[in-house]
């Protein structure tokens, strides 16, 4: 005779395979930064760094295009504004293969790289990176609150180490 109890852990089993296939950490490579979560909009919003934080479309004073190519550089690779502006980042892969736009430190860009190559199809949902297909286009919207330096960089494996890399230059 079997207890009612035995005969659940098949469906308990199933129950805690299904809740480990939907979580953030399950996928490859991606984040546990609230991807995937209903909140990650109000986490973004929040997300404050040391070289500005998400912008607000509705503040945009200016757009500015980037064109990513397989040549792995980026067009333009040195940009300049003025501290406080919200910048509307355009964008787009040229190439044939994937690429990115991520700003941050250097510091930030290098250990994420680290990652990266440990993870290569990670993927991204954070207002700081667009990872874009060929062809397409995508946006990064932020407000540069510091004067200072801020890196951009592709940090799909092999890019980085190839010169993918631009740099904003936050004025006063």
């Amino acid at each position: 005779m079997t207890s009612n109890k035995f005969r659940s852990l098949p469906a308990l089993g199933l129950a805690a395979l299904l809740a480990l296939s939907t979580s953030g950490s399950w996928a490859a490579g991606a984040h546990a930064s609230g991807h995937g979560h209903a909140d990650h909009q109000d986490h973004h919003a929040s997300m404050e760094t040391s070289y500005g934080k998400p912008g607000d479309a509705a503040r945009v004073k200016r757009s500015i295009e980037v064109v990513m190519s397989d040549d792995m550089r980026f067009t333009p690779a040195n940009i300049q504004v003025r501290r406080g502006e919200t910048v509307r980042f355009l964008v787009r892969n040229a190439g044939q293969i994937r690429h990115e736009f991520s700003l941050g430190t250097k510091q930030e860009l290098e250990e994420h790289y680290e990652q990266m190559k440990k993870f290569p199809d990670m993927v991204h949902d954070e207002p700081n990176k667009v990872s874009l297909e060929p062809g397409q286009q995508g946006e990064v919207i932020w407000q540069f609150t510091r004067s200072g330096k801020v890196d951009f960089a592709c940090l799909h494996v092999g890019h980085y180490e190839a010169g993918m890399k631009g740099q904003v230059s936050v004025g006063k």
